[in-house]
C-alpha cells in the first residue's frame, strides 16, 4: 500500500474531502463528532498532511516562521518555552529557522519561508537587511520582532531596550563606588553592541571606559572565553575594579578566572552579568545581573500573532517593552551611603 492520501482518509472516515481538509488546518469549524472521526481516520492511515500542499491550497499555511540568531544559546531556551506555552492548543505549529547571527542568512531563510505562506513570522531583533525588511513588510501576515524595542518595526514588536539596560549596569558599578570599569563581550551582534553603547555613554562622566578596559571576540560566548577575556583585560589594565559581561556564560568564566587569582570579590573586583540565567544566579557567590523577562517575551510575542490571525489589526499594544530588572547580588559591593 502506497503513502495514505487525504481522499483515503476522506473515504475511511465516510466524510468529503473539504471536510477532512478543514477538519486539519481550521478543526474550530469543524464538529468535534467529525474531528473524531478524521482524527481516527489519519491515525489508522497513519495519513501526514503535506503542508507546502496546503499552503498552496489555501490562503495561508498552518506554519508560524520563527527565525532565531542560535539554537544552542540557553537565553532562547526560555524564549521559546514562552512561545511552546503561548501557543497552547492552536491550529499551528512553529516551523524554526536558525540564522547563526547573519543577517544575510537570515534574509535566506524568509525568502523560503514565504515560499510557504505563513500565517505568521517571528523574528529576531531589528538587524534585517533591507531586503528582508521588504519581504517581512510584504508578506502579507503578522510579523513581530522580539528581544528588542525603540526601532522602527515592520508590524509590532515586544523586547526590552539594551541601552538602557546597559547604562543601568555602569550606573549601579559607580552607586556601589567602582570607578575603573572595564566590559567583556563576545559575538558583538546589534543588541549586544547596544547594551556596550548604553553601558560605556552612562559611565562616561565619572568613569570612562577606555580602550584598555573592553575585551571582546567575535567567537561564540562559553565560560572558557569568559576567562579568557577577563585575563586579557587584567593584561592591559591590572587596577579595573568591575566588569560588565555581556551574558552569563561570560560572566561566570570571570568570576572562576578572577578566584582562581584569589581576588576578592566584590571588593578587589566587581562582575556584572546580563540575562540571569539559573547557573548564573546560584554560582558561589551569586552573580549581580541584569535579569531579562525573556519567556514572557516569547508567550506575548505568539499572544500578539495568534490574535492577529484571527482579526487582523485587533492588537493594540503594539510595540511592548517589558523591561529588566538589575538583581543586586554578592558580586558587586553594597550601594554606598
Amino acid at each position: 500500500m502506497g503513502t495514505p492520501s487525504l481522499a483515503d482518509v476522506a473515504e475511511h472516515a465516510g466524510v468529503s474531502a473539504i471536510t477532512v481538509s478543514r477538519a486539519l488546518r481550521t478543526p474550530e469549524k469543524v464538529s468535534k463528532h467529525l474531528r473524531d472521526r478524521v482524527e481516527a481516520s489519519v491515525a489508522k492511515l497513519g495519513y501526514v498532511p503535506n503542508p507546502a500542499a496546503s499552503a498552496l491550497a489555501s490562503t495561508v499555511s498552518t506554519t508560524i516562521a520563527l527565525i532565531l540568531p542560535s539554537l544552542t544559546n540557553t537565553v532562547f531556551d526560555d524564549v521559546l518555552h514562552g512561545l511552546y506555552e503561548g501557543l497552547g492548543d492552536a491550529p499551528y505549529f512553529l516551523q524554526i529557522g536558525n540564522s547563526h547571527y547573519s543577517a544575510l542568512k537570515e534574509e535566506e531563510l524568509i525568502r523560503q519561508f514565504i515560499r510557504q505562506k505563513p500565517a505568521a513570522f517571528i523574528v529576531t531583533g531589528f538587524g534585517q537587511t533591507e531586503q528582508s525588511h521588504r519581504m517581512l513588510k510584504n508578506a502579507r501576515c503578522p510579523v513581530v520582532q522580539i528581544m528588542d524595542v525603540g526601532r522602527e518595526t515592520v508590524d509590532m514588536s515586544v523586547g526590552f531596550d539594551h541601552v538602557a539596560a546597559g547604562a543601568a549596569v555602569a550606573r549601579h558599578f559607580l552607586d556601589c563606588d567602582y570607578r575603573r570599569l572595564g566590559y567583556i563581550g563576545a559575538r558583538l551582534d546589534v543588541r549586544s553592541q547596544q547594551r556596550m553603547q548604553g553601558f560605556i555613554a552612562a559611565a562616561a562622566g565619572d568613569a570612562p571606559v577606555d580602550d584598555r578596559r573592553i575585551a571582546t571576540s567575535p567567537a561564540d560566548s562559553s565560560v572558557g572565553l569568559g576567562r579568557q577575556l577577563l585575563e586579557q583585560l587584567l593584561a592591559r589594565a591590572p587596577d579595573t575594579d568591575a566588569v560588565f559581561c555581556n551574558n552569563d556564560d561570560l560572566a561566570v568564566g570571570a568570576l572562576m578566572e578572577a578566584r582562581r587569582r584569589k581576588f576578592d570579590v566584590p571588593n578587589a573586583l566587581g562582575i556584572c552579568s546580563f540575562h540571569d540565567n539559573e547557573f548564573a544566579r546560584h554560582m558561589i557567590p551569586p552573580i549581580t545581573a541584569i535579569a531579562t523577562p525573556r519567556k514572557e517575551i516569547g508567550k506575548r510575542a505568539i499572544e500578539m500573532v495568534l490574535a492577529e490571525i484571527r482579526e487582523p489589526n485587533s492588537v493594540r499594544e503594539r510595540h511592548c517593552d517589558l523591561g529588566f530588572e538589575l538583581m543586586h547580588r554578592e558580586t558587586t559591593r553594597p550601594v554606598a551611603g
